[in-house]
């Protein structure tokens, strides 16, 4: 197993660094680079181009696009006519985006290496900073939604497995589906709508993790708040998350029903309680268990980011969407640097987790 796991650990430089050479091959064809957001900043285009996508018709669209585009044509840049080009030299520097691609590349990753992050292009912070800051609250709502997932998940695949085909599993079912068809941000919608002020009722709050007055609250209101505001975020992602899980949970404990140790448990004449949770129990929640951190991650990676839109919740969701918008290339790469290695860290932590639960488990045996 060590074998295994220090080969899996080598592998995570190249892959590491996969990961990122696409990402800023992608990111380096996209219009509109941290250079144009700050020459719409002073040429007061910025807005312009948002009113512009909101109204008027196609032509006018399509006249105000060429404009912008092509009436310059000794710059580069959409909408820098009329800036003196020694300003916009200037800009590039401060973004470093007058050094070729390869060269940023290059320097980008010798600066990950030593987890050197850089500042962020607009927030005037170090960008380890910003993420230290956000991450508990990205952190807290992966663990609470996972935790309540694996609650919920693991109880009802194991009813669902003992009564497997009766009028409950088929409901059950039913039910679960139509939970996991719809995508959490819609549901996200339609709670805010009920729940949040909307139209019908205003019982929790629609923006942030914690009341105004927080700080003034005792240690019990504190708690109490802080699960007020993280209910409606936390259903949301609930709903659409734990259909998976019971699926493998049911299927897990049906396969290992009809082993044959549990027949000759039942044979010695254990009660169907006994076979259940002291036998079956251990070997059916193998996979569930060791799927923890993959789980974790994949919860952090897909729900986490439209729920803190939504939601207004201040975590790395939040922070990368807005990076995207504004081009913040050091906060979108290290964002995206931290979840990769993160998640990669995660299925190694996985697997071992199969062997330690499972012995018999081996991954070097089976290469």
């Amino acid at each position: 197993m060590g074998t295994y796991l220090l080969r899996r650990m080598l592998l995570i430089i190249p892959t590491l660094f996969g990961i990122m050479l696409i990402n800023f091959a992608i990111i380096q064809i996209v219009p509109g680079g941290p250079v144009e957001q700050m020459i719409a900043e002073m040429t007061g285009t910025a807005v312009e181009s948002t009113a512009r996508f909101s109204g008027g018709d196609e032509g006018e669209l399509s006249a105000s696009f060429e404009t912008d585009s092509f009436s310059n044509n000794e710059s580069k840049y959409r909408g820098a006519q009329g800036l003196d080009p020694d300003i916009i030299k200037e800009i590039e520097i401060m973004y470093g985006m007058d050094k070729p691609a390869s060269e940023r590349f290059i320097k980008m990753l010798k600066d990950y290496l030593t987890f050197n992050f850089g500042e962020s292009f607009f927030r005037d912070q170090k960008v380890t900073s910003l993420v230290l800051d956000k991450m508990p609250v990205s952190i807290s709502l992966g663990l609470w939604t996972t935790l309540l997932v694996y609650l919920i998940s693991i109880p009802l695949g194991i009813r669902k497995a003992v009564k497997d085909g009766s009028q409950f599993d088929i409901v059950s079912s039913t039910i679960v589906t139509i939970g996991y068809a719809i995508p959490n941000f819609l549901f996200a919608v339609i709670l805010i709508v009920f729940f949040a002020g909307g139209r019908f009722y205003d019982i929790f709050p629609l923006r942030g993790l914690f009341s105004e007055n927080f700080s003034e609250l005792s240690f019990i209101a504190q708690v109490k708040d802080y699960f007020w505001h993280l209910t409606l975020p936390l259903i949301a992602m609930i709903v659409s998350g734990f259909a998976g899980l019971t699926f493998l949970t049911k299927n897990s404990f049906l396969d290992q029903i009809n082993q044959q140790y549990v027949m000759t448990a039942r044979a010695k004449g254990l009660t169907e309680k006994k076979v259940l949770y002291g036998h079956i129990f251990r070997n059916a929640m193998l996979i569930v268990i060791a799927g923890f951190p993959s789980a974790f991650i994949g919860i952090l990676f897909s729900s986490s980011l439209f729920i803190e839109v939504i939601f207004s919740l201040d975590g790395l969701g939040l922070l990368g969407y807005e990076a995207a918008l504004t081009r913040d290339y050091p906060v979108i790469f290290a964002t995206l640097y931290f979840f990769s290695l993160l998640g990669l860290v995660m299925g190694i932590i996985g697997d071992f987790m199969y062997s330690v639960i499972d012995p018999r488990i081996d991954f070097e045996s089976r290469e």
